[in-house]
Order: structure tokens, then sequence, then C-alpha cells
């Protein structure tokens, strides 16, 4: 057996390896949604990406005989290492072919570079954090996933509990269909509560489109300030991620919960452009780009991506607003199929069980792994 060389990356060719490498595995999968590889190159640019203005990662690939067999990503966030008093490194951008050898070194070595970093244990996948691409699919594998939402073979799991990774914590999604009926219970208690007077909704506004994503970030940052495995999004990030979604929202998919006129909370709604980025095939030539002009016609699915309400307004009955809201704008739209929510924590009842009254059910899960460094 010919031995198995792991290489760090160094050089624009290397780079071009570690991000071409999945079309080598997946080019015949139905559901693996290939990224855009202009966008892929950015998010691994440490000149150009606002999260290694704080994080610091080593790549990493597995050769054998010259041939590129798997890659990762050992990674350090200071942002989230200083919010929690805690030395965590992380694994991501994982990648390999079903051999246990393989996807042992490649582990061990982002092993033993966060290591090297000080850190004490390490988490992944994190693609690099939970404001990004997270979880490794453990249930699930017969649907195509939705936008920024990752897939993987059955086998990944194997691979990662082998080097020695236990279950952290699992994320779940669920999913809606127009066939589904919608709870009642959610529908009487939502319009109750907006019956009231002191609850509204407001949606995000073209004009004041930069105004309206610093406000959707902190509100984000303050609702999940205490949520397992969060971390702030920085100015710089926020920055990247109003040029990103610029490209694809639609004003009435992106809402603030408002309590006497005073934003409390916020929802952002993406139209799941996968099917679409699965023709694209890693870039958008004059038909793709057509079709992204066209998405609003053309786009059967929705993802609610983003959601928190400030801990003080959850009581007061925001969160069946949200879901009496979201019920009515998924079924006020008659070409789309289905609306998936997630990811959500695992231990989060509350919104789980809020999701089920709504008619959805479980629908794929995506877990995080752990492994002590000291």
């Amino acid at each position: 057996m010919l031995d198995i060389e792991i290489v760090t990356v160094r050089t624009r060719n290397d780079l071009t390896e570690f991000v071409n490498f999945p079309w080598s595995i997946y080019h015949t999968d139905d559901n693996w949604v290939p990224p855009l590889k202009k966008d892929f190159r950015r998010l691994l640019d440490t000149k150009k990406h606002p999260f290694w203005k704080f994080g610091q990662r080593e790549l990493f690939l597995a050769k054998r005989d010259g041939q590129t067999i798997g890659r990762i990503a050992a990674i350090t966030d200071d942002n989230y290492n200083k919010y929690h008093n805690e030395k965590m490194g992380i694994w991501g951008f994982f990648e390999c072919v079903n051999d246990p050898t393989t996807a042992r070194l490649l582990l061990s070595k982002a092993e033993e570079w966060t290591k090297s970093q000080g850190m004490q244990f390490i988490r992944g996948p994190l693609n690099p954090s939970t404001n990004y691409e997270v979880g490794l699919l453990v249930e699930g594998f017969e649907h195509q996933p939705t936008i920024m939402m990752p897939w993987n073979f059955p086998y990944y799991s194997k691979l990662v509990e082998g080097a020695g990774f236990s279950k952290e914590k699992d994320l779940f999604t669920f999913r809606v269909h127009q066939t589904d009926p919608a709870g009642p219970r959610i529908e009487r208690l939502g319009k109750r509560v907006l019956s009231k007077g002191h609850i509204s909704i407001r949606n995000i506004s073209r004009k004041n489109y930069d105004t309206d994503i610093r406000l959707l970030a902190r509100l984000y940052n303050q609702a999940w300030a205490d949520n397992w495995g969060f971390v702030p999004m920085s100015d710089g990030e926020v920055d990247e991620m109003a040029r990103n979604l610029k490209r694809i929202f639609e004003e009435d998919l992106v809402f603030f919960i408002l309590h006497d006129g005073q934003p409390v909370g916020v929802v952002m709604v993406m139209p799941d452009m996968n099917p679409l980025l699965k023709q694209a095939n890693g870039s958008i030539g004059l038909v793709t780009g057509i079709k992204f002009l066209l998405r609003r016609r053309l786009t059967v699915g929705l993802r609610a991506a983003m959601g928190g309400i400030l801990k003080e307004y959850k009581r007061l009955g925001g969160p069946l607003v949200v879901f009496h809201h979201l019920n009515k704008l998924f079924r006020g739209h008659k070409q789309i199929r289905f609306l998936e929510c997630g990811w959500n924590l695992e231990d989060n009842k509350e919104i789980n069980d809020l999701e089920v009254e709504m008619g959805a059910k479980r629908f794929s899960v995506y877990r995080i792994f752990r492994k002590s460094l000291i």
C-alpha cells in the first residue's frame, strides 16, 4: 500500500487542489451542491475575508501517489475564545475518501496544529464558525440540502468517530410542505397576540438596506448571546454578510419583530438557491446568471436561516407571532413547495416544538464533534 502524505497548503496550485477536491468525490452525486469557487476562495483568503482578522488557519491536503484524497483546515477563533473564555481549536472544510487512515491523519494534523496554538480541545466541523456552514450530516442523506447547509457521504461520521471524536451537539432542521396542515394553536394564539396591538412585523427595507442590516446583526448578536457555540459577528463579517445577502434577499422574506414600534427580534428567510447552484457547478455563466435574476419565479423552497427575539420579549408572545407570520408568508407563495427552518439546537425544545406545531417535521440532523487536546 502506498504511503499517505499530509501536505501543508503553501502554493497557488495547492490552494486550487484544496478548492477543487470535492468535485473528484461528489461529481456523480445528485444531492451534493457545489459551492461557487470564487466565493469559497474568498472565504479562505486571509487577506480579504474579515473572519481572518481574528482567526488563524492552516490548510492541509492528504495525498497518495501524487493524487489528492482528502483535505482539512485547522482553525483558531480568537473572538470565540475571548467571548467564552475557552481555548477551542476548530477543524473544518473536511472532505475525504472512504479511508479511515487518511481521515485519521488529517484530523490528527488539525489536532496537532491547534494544540501548538495553545488550544485545549478541538471542535468541528465549523466552516469556520457557527456563523457559517456547520456540522456533519448524519440523517437526511436522501435529500438535497437547502442553501448554506452542507451535505456529505454517510461514511463521514464513521471516519470522524474512528479518529477518536465524540458527539457534542446535534443540530436539527424542520421542513413544512404546502400540503401539510397548519397547526391551529399557532394560528389562534399568533392572531390573539397580534390583536393586542403591542407586537407587529416590519419587513427589511431595500431603501435603508445598510441600516437595516446593522440592526439585523445587532438583534441577532443580542438574541443569541447565551446560546451554545455562539460567537458575535464582527463589523467586518456583518459587511460581508450584507454584500452576500444583497444578491439574493427578498424584502418580504426578512423581517423585524417590533414591540410598541421598537425592534426586538429578527427573522431572515432565504430563497433556496441550491437547485440553481447545482446547475452552476462552481461558477455562474450566462444561463445560470439569468436564472439567478429570475430566482423569484424559479424558487420552489425557502429556508428560515436566522431568527431571534430578545429574551425579555419571548414571554410576550413574540415566537408565536413569528411562526404565525412564517406560516402565512410561506403559504402565500403558491409556487413555493416547502419552508425549511434551521438549523436549531437539539435541546432548544421551545422552538423545536413550535415548528412541529406549525406543521413541520424533523428533516435532517447535523452533528458537531469534540475531542480533548489535553
